[in-house]
């Protein structure tokens, strides 16, 4: 049990929608930096032994002492969901051993597209809006956004592919963020965070590097957010075949279907209020979360048929969500 809790604790509350992407003229394309670009996305794919390290560094408000150093990792499947050249979403899936028992828990997603038009970003408590992304920053770069387990949104930016010095590496703009689950659960002083990720290949697998300033209200004031304390983190995802995948695989082929059709009802929602508003809990994520994710549990547990789960989740996000 306490390794499940433990691989709670890791989901990320985890690309523009399939419905908001534009293609742009082939034309406008370099093929052969586009292809680059394609092939390094695509090599995030693959069976993990995963690490995750958080540490807080740096304080910038009187009075707050840097957290310890957070570590903790596991086993996770990084399966291409979607390809069409210039859309690519990857679904995130934990493979958890405990007691001879394995645990699966779908994880975090994220979708590339390639010269967005819009990007869905983070715009206050419980709030996500569409932000055009101007021309000149749009050609030649590639969104990326991060949604949670039950595929609600968590966050987007956008940047470029880099091929300097022999490493090959991705650089987002500055994107705001709600607190992730090992933060909210705390209660902090902070409320948000402002941080730039990077994702680079590496031998033998990839790692996700986080610059994150974390901020709250000004004090006195509700001017602009104040930078409480630095955080850097580093998630390490190292091919291995040291642990069977199969579970994790055997769950999405069960449920894919299903994820699918909630992937339609969020981006249908964010099409219709340029952006969407759900209410948040601290261990959850989004309110519909649990349930979201507990359909899809019945669907592969044979104890509720598919097309009745769909109707449910489309119905929850239909209640629970509102224009930002």
């Amino acid at each position: 049990m306490r390794a499940l809790l433990l691989a709670t604790a890791l989901i990320a509350a985890v690309a523009i929608p399939p419905v908001l992407a534009q293609t742009p003229p082939a034309a406008t394309r370099p093929d052969a930096t586009f292809e680059r670009d394609r092939q390094a996305i695509l090599a995030q794919a693959g069976d993990y032994i995963v690490r995750f390290d958080m540490r807080e560094t740096v304080s910038f408000r009187d009075g707050y002492e840097p957290l310890e150093p957070k570590t903790s990792g596991g086993h996770e499947i990084v399966r291409v969901v979607e390809d069409t050249g210039e859309h690519i979403v990857l679904q995130h899936i934990l493979v958890m051993e405990h007691e001879g028992q394995t645990h699966v828990i779908k994880h975090w997603r994220q979708d590339w597209t390639y010269q967005p038009e819009t990007v869905l970003t983070y715009a206050g408590p419980d709030s996500w809006e569409l932000t055009p992304v101007v021309e000149d920053a749009r050609r030649g770069a590639w969104s990326q956004t991060v949604w949670q387990t039950d595929d609600s949104p968590r966050y987007g930016g956008v940047g470029r592919w880099s091929y300097d010095h022999g490493r090959t590496e991705w650089t987002s703009d500055a994107t705001w963020r709600p607190l992730a689950r090992r933060d909210a659960t705390r209660d902090p002083i902070y409320d948000r965070y402002l941080g730039t990720n990077r994702h680079a290949l590496m031998p033998g697998g990839w790692v996700h590097i986080q610059d994150n300033m974390k901020l709250a209200t000004a004090q006195g004031s509700e001017g602009e957010p104040t930078v409480v304390v630095q955080e850097d983190v580093v998630n390490t995802y190292r091919k291995s075949d040291a642990y069977d995948p199969g579970p994790g695989d055997a769950y999405w082929t069960a449920t894919a279907a299903y994820w699918t059709e909630v992937r339609k009802a969020w981006d249908a929602t964010i099409a219709r209020h340029g952006g969407v508003r759900i209410e948040e809990e601290a261990q959850s994520g989004s309110v519909v979360a649990a349930e979201l994710m507990g359909l899809a549990d019945a669907i592969q547990a044979g104890e509720t048929p598919e097309a009745e789960a769909v109707t449910r989740a489309r119905a929850l996000i239909g209640e629970k969500t509102a224009a930002p």
